[in-house]
């Protein structure tokens, strides 16, 4: 018998009523409608994959917070799809504001985890995933003002992983490293800041610069790491798609230091 997974259907939902929220307050235009939707179906898909990989019918009391947040940047990215789109400018305090709550939430579905003895690796994935996603179109809001160069800021993950397809040893287990997740919040932080333009330009771009800068040594760490521990380490990453998810063994404390995606762990 199949086993009923309606968690990610209701955040779909709920998606959808967010944006037509988003629509009745600032408008919205049709690329910020497909775009929305299109997230909130992708990320309701692939929920409803993991549940299914993982053997769970319901997701977490932390997994829940975690959707809240994906919710908040599903309207960020329709918001900043509407303006790329369009050229008009987007709802600035809108959209800094659900960045700024999103960004604050990231520090509480981990300790609810934790509380409530819920930890699982889906949730780690989860949480990974939209906190680089957020940071992803933060820089494709800011390119157009501070320069195309922003954008490596959100793309550096996501080259990350398309060079572990490549290499074998980048796709091995890395420990656990508190820096990691202090750069990771830096990049949240500085791209928020810069949205909301209420600093100099030059002063905007320096931040962005040093955030930069931070995360390239971290990732860069990493990367020594790995090639160092290349014949040695064997263990697949958790950030690898095609990877079983053991969700009984993963503190969620650490969650993000388990993953190939070192930098961009925001809790």
């Amino acid at each position: 018998m199949s086993t009923v997974r309606t968690g990610p259907q209701i955040g779909l939902f709920v998606q959808i009523v967010l944006l037509a929220g988003v629509a009745a307050t600032v408008g919205l235009g049709v690329a910020g409608w497909l775009t929305g939707t299109a997230y909130g179906v992708v990320t309701c898909l692939a929920l409803l994959r993991g549940l299914r990989r993982a053997g769970t019918p319901r997701l977490g009391p932390a997994d829940w917070v975690t959707m809240g947040r994906g919710m908040l940047v599903g309207a960020v990215t329709a918001l900043i799809a509407d303006a790329l789109s369009s050229g008009r400018t987007a709802p600035v305090a809108l959209l800094v504001a659900m960045t700024g709550v999103a960004l604050a939430l990231d520090a509480v579905d981990g300790k609810v985890a934790r509380r409530t003895g819920t930890t699982s690796a889906l949730g780690a994935r989860f949480d990974m995933e939209v906190d680089s996603f957020l940071v992803l179109m933060l820089s494709l809001y800011v390119a157009p003002s501070v320069g195309p160069w922003v954008l490596a800021i959100g793309l550096m993950r996501y080259v990350f992983l398309a060079a572990g397809w490549v290499l074998p040893w980048m796709v091995a287990q890395l420990p656990p490293r508190y820096w990691r997740k202090v750069v990771a919040a830096v990049q949240g932080i500085m791209l928020a800041v810069a949205a909301a333009q209420v600093l100099p330009g030059m002063v905007t771009t320096a931040l962005l610069v040093t955030a930069l800068g931070l995360l390239v040594e971290s990732f860069g760490r990493d990367v020594r790491w790995l090639w160092r521990h290349r014949t040695t380490s064997t263990a697949p990453a958790l950030a690898m798609p095609t990877v079983p998810i053991d969700v009984r063994r993963v503190d969620r404390s650490d969650e993000h230091d388990q993953s190939t995606a070192p930098a961009l762990s925001l809790r």
